[in-house]
């Protein structure tokens, strides 16, 4: 399991992961290409559970927050209905990639990576920014908020700690 998530990556697979239990206790805190995609430290996993139950009050019972990428945007298992549901604080909105945890790693990230990391978009920004690897607690977000009628481009993102950029978000989100 999850060998096609390890060649993607660029991680010699040398545990026998099967579940996401086991995958957060190898790569919790783990940063993959650059800051593409990032796994959150289990000690911060109650924090983010409970930062996008304020922000998505709908999801208040049965979300486990797992990852996230460089747009600050958060991958949670929908335990109910066990679906990774990606979190979007730029644009207010929620995904439902129709994928279990496991499938999710082995099969849409690395076959379509651009579509749930934003890769095409992150590489532009990784080469306007000098190969700027983000530190574990930042995120890439959006100046003007797409919700708010924001540009999707570079010259509309900056560098900001990921807790304060989801607390500014919050209440715009719900206006």
């Amino acid at each position: 399991m999850f060998e096609k998530f390890y060649d993607f990556v660029g991680v010699e697979n040398k545990n026998n992961v099967t579940d996401m239990s086991g995958f957060m206790d190898i790569y919790g805190g783990e940063t993959f290409l650059n800051g593409l995609y990032r796994i959150h430290n289990k000690n911060d996993v109650k924090k983010w559970n409970e930062i996008l139950k304020r922000a998505f009050p709908k999801f208040k019972n049965g979300i486990q927050v797992f990852g996230y990428d460089w747009l600050g945007r958060n991958f949670a298992l929908d335990t109910q209905r066990d679906v990774v549901l990606i979190f979007e604080p730029g644009t207010g909105e929620i995904l439902n990639t129709g994928e279990n945890f496991v499938n999710f790693h082995d099969s849409e990230i690395p076959q379509y990576h651009d579509a749930c990391l934003a890769s095409e978009f992150f590489n532009e920004w990784f080469e306007a920014n000098g190969n700027f690897v983000l530190p574990h607690n930042k995120c890439v977000g959006y100046k003007v908020p797409l919700f708010l009628n924001g540009e999707d481009d570079i010259e509309n993102l900056e560098v900001s700690d990921m807790e304060v950029y989801w607390e500014i978000m919050m209440p715009l989100m719900n206006l």
